[in-house]
């Protein structure tokens, strides 16, 4: 049996705010697997997770996990979520095929996208916005996402200044509106800023911008569930899907949101929610509860390539995000093989496995080795 012999952290710096953790993992046959496990800020706290589970993996299979391992925090699922994709990856390149037709039936070979351009829109005043709109339009993006509402922080919450924080975010939603127009679908990223009162104060204002998804307006546990509800029907009445749980962990975290009917659509990561498999379990949950599955995706190519074939195989879908136009090191660290976007969709990459690998040269634009834990000197 192929076990795993070592693996290797890489973390990749994209720009002042952005950063990448690729998971390498080595097979005694020679194979080697590419996972994400990018956690923004929290790139230590990955690492820390490898140092916990690293003993565990000694005299284990090079093939993909049962099951979701316990874990005690988003940075251990982030570990172990970047483990399970490359062992994936590993056992499709062994049987000769691409990930998505060894998960099973290929329903789509061109997966529907939609355009983060938040990151890549360094200027934050309303014009940067509408630039980064324009481009995305340009490239055939018809449904674009900004997340907008940088003044809206613990101190505006603590002082009661929510309402008049979010006027600089408006401004820019405005700006974006103007551009995207009654042809492309206007999408708000919240970044659960606001409470209930200040939440629901921006669906009125976003009704006017002819807004149609907005995400994460509210901090998500299971005490804020009915909060969540209620604003889903001011969502739904406005014209708008909500829309959540980008970093929730596996069936269980989950299953709570999709039965109580909190949101129209949840965002599951394969970088966080377990892996691949429990991506699918995940698509199935949401399918029985009426819930769309639009997978979170706003990071590297590895976990880009990863979505697409998850994307590829589950029955019921909706859109997949990408960080449009951030860094061209999404492209050159994985040379020619990742399929650019054409037309807001991507095709699958053709390659067995995920169909990626990281280019040789890509420690030229990275700290290098984070970690390395060689299995052969663990002991059980």
């Amino acid at each position: 049996m192929d076990m795993i012999s070592h693996i290797r952290l890489r973390d990749v710096v994209v720009s002042s705010k952005t950063r990448w953790l690729f998971l390498e993992v080595h097979s005694q046959s020679g194979l080697v697997g590419f996972g994400e496990a990018s956690l923004q800020g929290r790139e230590a706290l990955v690492r820390q997770a490898g140092d916990r589970f690293g003993p565990s993996l000694s005299g284990m299979a090079a093939k993909p996990l049962d099951q979701v391992w316990q874990c005690e925090t988003l940075a251990e699922a982030t570990f172990l979520s970047a483990l399970d994709q490359a062992l994936h990856d590993i056992d499709a390149r062994r049987n000769g095929m691409r990930l998505a037709d060894r998960l099973g039936r290929t329903r789509r070979e061109r997966i529907p996208l939609y355009a983060n351009i938040n990151r890549r829109t360094i200027d934050r005043s309303p014009s940067g916005f509408a630039a980064s709109a324009r481009l995305a339009l340009a490239a055939g993006f018809r449904a674009i996402k900004l997340a907008p509402f940088d003044e809206v922080d613990d101190d505006a919450r603590r002082q009661g200044r929510v309402a008049e924080a979010m006027r600089p975010g408006l401004r820019r939603v405005a700006a974006v509106a103007e551009i995207a127009g009654d042809t492309s679908e206007l999408m708000v990223d919240c970044h659960w800023r606001f409470d209930e009162a200040s939440a629901f104060r921006l669906v009125d204002a976003a009704r006017e911008f002819g807004v149609r998804w907005l995400e994460c307006p509210l901090p998500e546990t299971e005490e804020t569930i009915p909060a969540i509800r209620r604003l889903r029907s001011a969502s739904n009445e406005a014209g708008m899907r909500l829309a959540g749980c980008e970093e929730l962990v596996g069936v269980q975290q989950n299953r709570v949101f999709a039965e109580a009917g909190a949101y129209d659509v949840m965002m599951p990561d394969v970088k966080y929610a377990g892996g691949v498999a429990e991506m699918m379990r995940l698509a199935d949950l949401f399918e029985r509860c009426g819930v769309a599955f639009s997978p979170h995706n706003p990071s590297g190519p590895i976990s880009h390539a990863a979505s697409l074939h998850v994307s590829a195989v589950v029955r019921s879908f909706d859109r997949l995000e990408v960080q449009f136009d951030e860094s061209d090191l999404f492209w050159t660290l994985a040379g020619s093989e990742l399929p650019r976007f054409e037309g807001g969709s991507s095709p699958l990459p053709d390659g067995p496995g995920l169909g990626v690998t990281l280019t040789t040269d890509s420690t030229a634009t990275s700290r290098g080795v984070a970690a390395e834990w060689s299995l052969s000197q663990v002991t059980p």
